[in-house]
């Protein structure tokens, strides 16, 4: 059977991470691993780690990503190259307006990968999770055998541009935040920087966890890497920091007063969905986001596999605990209830509150079953502030519960409301609704994609990721500022 030529780039692409457009006569020679993916679809984002992978084990691998904007939710295509950074893809990335790329290569869905032999030749093509399963084996041959035929280009691909990285700054797209409120300290998740900064409530840095180099190392305060921190929850009993670390999809432990991080589940691999439990450091993970203590569990919302997740805090056994494995949005029992990318999780002490964001819901978690409070199906998304039951938000990613009341980070509504359960009424507390940055009063203030949120002497304390900052709400003063973090 003759093997099917790739068809050239097409020209008009935008280029990322290179000085120049690219053809398939620039990358003869070469085994090329063709990424289309976009920042709206989480799946995608998950498999940033395998194609790492395959990167780190094989050298003459070429990647190119391929996002497509109009894909995008409105609330993430104008920032693709702001996610690049947050990423820190090394490799190019074009970004494919009008969809040339997809069309060409007949891609219909994401995330798809197509493989490209050093000879221009499309070798097949896969969709779905688990890439470096699939792929690890076959690159290998490909690339021995090319070898041998004296086919293969060892010499990198010059790029002759600056990596798109994170930028200087206190932070970059922090992620989740806590707070120590015995020790008057907050946790910040600075996750496009890799790092977990540690912070009084007026804004002195204390200490930085993390090298702020991406990576998978236990050790020192200063040693240990991550990659994408996210959730965090902070046991004041024991004095230890819990980790979500997403990118690596791991649980990483922070202690005092040894100032060590140590991985207490998670293999570094993403497990399949729905992934089964077992000893914590021997079961592979799925992009846990968010973290809640409760009752000698610390709680995971897996939004890989589109489960909750717990961890018992004795014996560091982890297993599912809520969820099919299905994306959907049903309720039920623990095991038949269906979740969508759930990317936050709250406790009031007795139940759990979960921010299912692929599904623009609020979820409950009390006595075995699983019920909805705000949210109907996964295409049903809006901004309305109303009873629960009619209630519409837009992705939400983070949720604190305070005094009866569950504060929701409404995240692609840039807003951040109230639900009383009691009431059932959804009201929002701050942002006017357009995205952007604006201090001031409550109502007309601006955030850019919020994420985490926490209550910390009196105020609530918010990751505004777009914003790489941390917006302070005063509930009494009904103002917003921002924390200027020093040294």
């Amino acid at each position: 059977m003759k093997p099917m030529v790739a068809p050239d780039l097409p020209s008009g692409l935008e280029w990322l991470n290179i000085d120049r457009p690219l053809s398939i006569r620039d990358l003869s020679g070469r085994i090329v691993l063709l990424s289309f993916v976009t920042f709206a679809c989480s799946n995608c984002m998950r498999l940033v780690p395998e194609i790492r992978q395959l990167v780190g084990e094989h050298p003459d691998l070429v990647v190119i990503e391929v996002h497509s904007p109009r894909l995008e939710s409105s609330a993430v295509a104008g920032d693709v190259r702001e996610a690049v950074h947050r990423a820190g893809a090394g490799y190019p990335v074009a970004i494919d307006h009008d969809h040339l790329l997809w069309q060409a290569f007949g891609v219909r869905d994401w995330p798809t990968f197509v493989l490209i032999d050093p000879e221009g030749n499309i070798l097949g093509k896969t969709t779905g999770e688990g890439l470096y399963r699939r792929l690890n084996l076959n690159i290998g041959r490909i690339a021995r055998e090319f070898e041998q035929r004296g086919l293969l280009e060892k010499e990198p691909l010059q790029s002759g541009a600056a990596q798109e990285t994170a930028r200087e700054g206190a932070l970059y797209q922090p992620g989740k935040i806590a707070a120590d409120n015995v020790g008057m300290r907050l946790f910040i998740s600075d996750s496009g920087h890799h790092r977990i900064i540690v912070a009084g409530g007026d804004g002195k840095i204390l200490e930085t966890i993390g090298s702020g180099a991406a990576g998978n190392t236990d050790g020192s305060f200063s040693e240990a890497a991550f990659y994408l921190p996210e959730g965090l929850a902070f046991d004041e009993e024991a004095g230890i920091l819990y980790v979500a670390d997403t990118g690596n999809h791991m649980i990483r432990q922070v202690s005092w007063p040894d100032r060590r991080v140590t991985t207490i589940a998670g293999t570094g691999l993403s497990a399949p969905s729905p992934g089964e439990g077992g000893p914590g450091t021997g079961v592979a993970l799925n992009a846990p986001w968010d973290l809640a203590l409760l009752g000698g569990y610390l709680y995971v919302v897996m939004a890989g596999a589109n489960q909750v997740w717990r961890l018992d805090l004795a014996t560091h056994e982890v297993e599912p605990y809520a969820g099919s494995g299905r994306e959907a949005l049903v309720d039920g029992p623990l095991r038949e209830a269906a979740f969508a990318g759930p990317s936050g999780i709250a406790t009031d002490g007795e139940v759990l509150y979960v921010a299912d964001s692929g599904a623009s819901a609020i979820r409950r978690i009390k006595r075995g079953m699983v019920e909805t409070f705000i949210g109907h199906s996964l295409e049903d998304f809006g901004d309305l502030d109303t009873i629960a039951g009619m209630a519409r938000i837009h992705h939400p990613m983070g949720v604190a519960f305070r005094q009866g009341s569950l504060y929701i980070a409404d995240t692609y509504n840039q807003k951040i409301k109230e639900f009383d359960p009691g009431t059932g009424w959804v009201l929002t507390r701050v942002g006017s609704g357009g995205r952007g940055y604006r201090d001031g009063l409550s109502g007309d203030a601006k955030l850019n994609m919020p994420d985490g949120l926490v209550h910390f002497g009196g105020l609530w304390y918010i990751a505004d990721a777009g914003n790489h900052a941390i917006r302070v709400y005063d509930p009494v003063r009904h103002m917003v500022s921002t924390l200027t973090l020093w040294k």
